[in-house]
């Protein structure tokens, strides 16, 4: 046996020569791997902003207008595609929009940093809408007459009572009286948990009467998306069904 051949190839693969390139390729396969890493967690960064922006966007829920159905601190899937090709809200959505101009006489000023962070970080739910984005139910839509309320206490949409059975509990339709029309290519909303919400009701006397215009809505938010057990699907609200369309309401 030739110990001292094993002797010499043994010497060989840890000189430090031989070290120094294993290190250096080491370092290399490790940069490469943290190049790669980067560059995808961009690329995934990207491609969630971008479907964030075109189809289905996560939104944090702030305040409690709109429990029982949805809980602070939830996060919704608004589809951004529902009302994209031609297809309107119906009475009955939860929807999400841009409050500029019915809610809002015009948009609260921000630091543009501080924008562009905030604005990120809500467009992946991670952070608190803009305070220029609001939720809430849609109870009626262009034409619609909406009268609170009739002898029973109920909402009435073009002469039909509606049973509410989304609202709050404890919660009236409405303590605050109104007599109203739809108009055209616009909505009147309220939250579902009445008492705490700040809706159409309550710009009802202010330019723009608290009515959103069709082309300021976001989406309509169709899944609780987290935390995971909360995770369901929002159903549409049957308690619209026997509601005439603008036109035929009943005497």
């Amino acid at each position: 046996m030739d110990t001292e051949a094993q002797h010499v190839e043994r010497d060989r693969s840890s000189s430090p020569e031989t070290r120094g390139s294993r290190q250096e390729e080491g370092s290399r396969s490790t940069r490469f791997s943290l190049r790669r890493a980067g560059l995808l967690g961009v690329g995934c960064g990207v491609l969630l902003l971008v479907v964030s922006h075109f189809v289905v966007q996560p939104f944090l829920i702030p305040s409690t207008s709109m429990q029982p159905a949805l809980e602070v601190g939830d996060r919704v899937l608004v589809n951004k595609l529902a009302y994209r090709f031609g297809a309107e809200p119906h009475r009955g959505d939860v929807v999400v929009f841009d409050g500029t101009g019915s809610f809002l006489r015009e948009a609260p000023e921000e630091n543009a940093l501080a924008g562009l962070v905030r604005g990120a970080g809500a467009a992946v739910g991670l952070a608190e809408p803009a305070d220029t984005d609001f939720v809430k139910r849609v109870i009626g839509v262009g034409g619609d007459r909406v009268v609170c309320c009739d002898r029973t206490g109920r909402l009435e949409v073009n002469g039909v009572p509606v049973d509410e059975s989304y609202v709050h509990i404890g919660d009236a339709p409405s303590r605050v009286p109104f007599d109203i029309v739809v108009p055209r290519d616009s909505l009147f909303v309220l939250g579902d948990h009445r008492s705490r919400s700040r809706d159409s009701r309550d710009h009802l006397g202010e330019p723009g009467g608290g009515m959103v215009p069709l082309d300021k809505v976001v989406g309509r938010a169709d899944w609780i998306g987290w935390p995971l057990g909360r995770w369901t699907a929002l159903e549409p609200a049957a308690a619209f069904d026997a509601v005439p369309a603008p036109g035929g309401a009943h005497g």
